[in-house]
């Protein structure tokens, strides 16, 4: 009898070790549930390692997300797996991080950046080292749901956000490898990231137009613009009923980060940015002309873009191509034969951080067929964080416009480069 209870004793002891990995059997995918039995003791340290880390607010790995933190606590916390995203095999984490962000103060991109920054880049940089030599894995998926909070006609509300964050392995070994913000956000950029489905972008240090965005764009909820006041977040108690919205909660203070305030693009602001770099881009003018190809009667300006100010040098671009071609294949070879040799030359001026937030190309595309008369207006507002990435060689240029703006003719585009050009030049 004493033996039987003493193997009981031993086998509850170490049922929290193993309460973070899916068991084998439940996986259907047989090459998935293979690696799940292969790698299982490696799966089961790195569960151990993640419960053992330190979170701002309560965490926990969940196969179930969105649940009461009181349900939670004794629900199924078996989470890490192996799984297929997009032809990939995937060592694929869930949980739910139990922190709720105001709407009215920060947006989708802000609430992802703070949720990566200290829940997921911790467990990355956890499994990373377990991992980063093992051939099965060829990227890694993060699913984490924290909360939101916000009023609608009046009424508090609270409601779950699910971000999920999927890496590439290089581009995983590189991010925690990072000494630099810079490293850091070069390899996020290879990244991709969804809440509630829709793409964002997480920058590391604030930077990027997303995070300066009017919150209105964004959801319904987010019918403030951003404040400039400190980032505020609270704990998510337990309720006993999930269908009753909440009565207002304590809000307290926490240690995240705070939001990046908008952008002073006053007149006023602008002029005194245009006077304080006025021999800089005056000397920028005159060497990279023959380059450039500047436009005579617009002479470099800092405007204001989607609450950023950005110092836009307007130019003529001359293409072969026949005037019947789409704007979208006329934008792409625009950037590819023109801008892109450009951004590293103009790059080369701003060597500091400035006080600014871009550059944006503004080019009239010039083309063939009829000579003089068929023009067309394309923008590209590029943020700094991204031009130092694609500077650094770090970024492919597709990867520098979805990071920045396109506009054709004064309408915001996606541009693919690659479908834009159907290869044939």
């Amino acid at each position: 009898m004493r033996r039987i209870s003493l193997g009981l004793f031993l086998l509850v002891l170490q049922l929290p070790l193993h309460a973070q990995v899916v068991s084998s059997v439940e996986i259907k995918h047989p090459e998935m549930r293979a690696l799940q039995v292969r790698y299982m003791d490696d799966l089961k340290a790195l569960g151990a390692d993640i419960v053992s880390m330190t979170t701002e607010y309560p965490f926990y790995l969940s196969r179930r997300l969105d649940l009461d933190q009181e349900k939670q606590k004794r629900a199924d916390q078996k989470s890490i797996r192996f799984d297929r995203f997009e032809g990939q095999t995937v060592l694929e984490i869930t949980g739910n991080y139990y922190a709720s962000y105001p709407t009215e103060s920060m947006t989708a991109d802000q609430r992802a950046r703070i949720t990566f920054i200290n829940v997921i880049l911790p467990m990355l940089k956890l499994a990373v080292p377990r991992f980063q030599n093992n051939p099965s894995v060829q990227a890694y998926a993060f699913e984490v749901s924290h909360h939101v909070t916000g009023k609608v006609m009046g009424v508090a509300m609270e409601r779950p956000e699910n971000l999920v964050v999927i890496l590439p392995q290089k581009s995983a070994v590189r991010l925690v490898a990072a000494k630099e913000e810079s490293e850091q956000q070069a390899a996020l950029l290879e990244s991709k990231a969804f809440v509630n489905a829709k793409a964002v972008t997480i920058w590391m240090s604030g930077e990027g137009p997303q995070l300066a965005a009017d919150a209105s764009s964004a959801d319904p909820v987010e019918n403030k613009k951003i404040s400039t006041n400190s980032v505020s977040a609270e704990v998510i108690k337990g309720r006993e009923d999930p269908g009753v919205s909440p009565a207002p909660k304590p809000v307290l203070k926490s240690n995240m980060p705070t939001p990046i305030p908008v952008r002073d693009t006053s007149p006023e602001a602008l002029a005194s940015l245009n006077e304080s770099n006025k021999e800089l881009v005056a000397q920028l003018t005159k060497q990279l002309d023959a380059q450039a190809h500047f436009v005579p009667y617009a002479a470099p300006s800092f405007v204001a873009f989607r609450n950023g100010a950005y110092l836009e040098l307007s130019i003529n671009t001359t293409l072969s191509e026949a005037a019947t071609a789409s704007r979208y294949k006329v934008a792409a070879l625009a950037f590819d034969d023109h801008i892109a040799h450009l951004i590293r030359p103009v790059m080369g001026y701003f060597k500091s951080d400035p006080a600014f937030d871009g550059i944006g190309f503004s080019s009239s595309l010039h083309l063939s067929g009829k000579a003089g008369s068929s023009t067309q207006a394309v923008e590209f507002f590029l943020p700094f964080a991204a031009l130092r990435c694609y500077e650094r060689y770090d970024c492919t240029g597709q990867q520098l416009l979805d990071a920045g703006t396109v506009l054709i003719n004064g309408e915001r585009v996606s541009l693919d480069l690659q479908i834009a050009e159907g290869g044939n030049r």
